[in-house]
């Protein structure tokens, strides 16, 4: 009954009137004793064809059946199978028609032939069973196009209610990332910066751990004002591709910015990348290089900065094969502690891109996997 109902489901509701037809067609001689003629199938055969190979036009449709329904009315008695085939082709026509003179149209080409080719009846007889072969099949079509526009607008109305809802959320992750994370952060850098001037003579060691320190706290700095700028307002920064996506030509040179973050905090790290990286596309390769900065993050804050990893990037045909195995820093290494958040983004990450993100135990150590699909052509 759904798909009877359904606007776009018209192949199922013509097979239904097809199949209502044929056994009219049958049926009939046993009720009336007079058997079908080959005219009469030979027009029902032909509206029946229409009907089917024409669904998706009912235009078209409506004018063959109307032409059939004409020939039928000057030589046949029982009309009823063309008769009901416009109907009903007026009815899709209510469904489909974008504008309105399109069905009033259809609506008078019908009557016209209706009144100038049947042959019995009183005026008055013709015209209330024109107002009933036309208004029935109108008042339905219309009542499944309002229902469908109806159903329509309530999921549009929906949408927007989540948007909102999902707006609503946004701003108050935005305030919470200002307020508290990105103002520890600045008062860290801040910090830092202030060491390094009131403590002359460090040793170069020291002051190199100062640098990479302030270094990073700026870029992590920079990261969240941005991630604050989209989630505050996404459509303001779409344009902005630093956000979303990363020159491919800039991506080497990323990656190795990211191994060389790893090594400065003491992880041993054996890079393989195949060069051809430079030839991602912007999406895949930003994808890459989070979740590069992630996973060797996690190799220094869960392994120890005495951990050995190697980093394994290679491209199979348009498919991008991507892992971080590490060996523990010397001891068995269990799930990461507190709760996951990384590896949930970085599955997330990558499911958006269509792969799927395997995590686990490997020897003493842990390896994260994935294989990110090529473009689709």
């Amino acid at each position: 009954m759904g798909r009877l109902f359904d606007v776009r489901d018209t192949f199922t509701r013509m097979l239904l009137l097809n199949t209502s037809g044929i056994l009219y067609l049958l049926l009939a001689p046993r009720q009336t004793g007079v058997p079908v003629s080959g005219l009469q199938w030979a027009l029902a055969v032909a509206a029946f064809a229409s009907g089917l190979l024409l669904h998706r036009r009912p235009p078209v449709n409506l004018l063959v059946q109307t032409t059939l329904f004409a020939v039928a009315l000057r030589t046949l008695d029982d009309v009823t199978i063309n008769q009901v085939g416009t109907a009903w082709t007026l009815g899709e026509m209510a469904v489909w028609a974008p504008r309105r003179r399109w069905l009033w149209g259809s609506v008078g080409m019908v009557a016209a032939v209706y009144l100038v080719f049947h042959r019995s009846g009183s005026l008055t007889e013709n015209v209330v069973g024109l107002c009933i072969n036309l208004g029935l099949p109108v008042l339905i079509g219309t009542v499944v196009r309002t229902t469908h526009e109806l159903g329509v607008q309530a999921e549009r109305r929906l949408v927007s209610e989540q948007r909102a809802a999902r707006a609503d959320e946004r701003s108050a992750i935005a305030r919470e990332l200002h307020d508290v994370v990105a103002h520890h952060v600045a008062s860290m850098v801040l910090r830092v910066g202030v060491a390094q001037h009131v403590l002359p003579g460090l040793d170069p060691k020291v002051a190199a751990v100062f640098d990479d320190v302030h270094r990073t706290g700026t870029a992590a700095l920079a990261d969240l004002r941005r991630l604050v700028a989209v989630l505050r307002d996404p459509e303001g920064v779409r344009g902005d591709a630093a956000l979303t996506a990363i020159d491919p030509s800039a991506l080497p040179a990323a990656l190795d910015g990211a191994v060389e973050t790893a090594r400065r905090a003491g992880v041993i790290v054996e890079a393989e990348i195949d060069p051809a990286v430079g030839t991602l596309d912007a999406v895949r390769g930003l994808a890459v290089l989070r979740l590069t900065q992630e996973a060797l993050t996690n190799v220094a804050k869960h392994a120890g900065p005495a951990a050995r990893a190697r980093l394994t990037i290679t491209l199979d045909g348009g498919d991008l094969k991507w892992e971080v195995v590490d060996d523990g820093g010397g001891q068995v290494r269990a799930t990461p502690p507190g709760g996951g958040h990384g590896l949930t983004g970085m599955r997330e990450r990558v499911e958006v891109l269509g792969g799927v993100l395997s995590a686990g135990p490997h020897g003493n150590g842990w390896r994260v996997a994935t294989r990110l699909p090529g473009e689709t052509k």
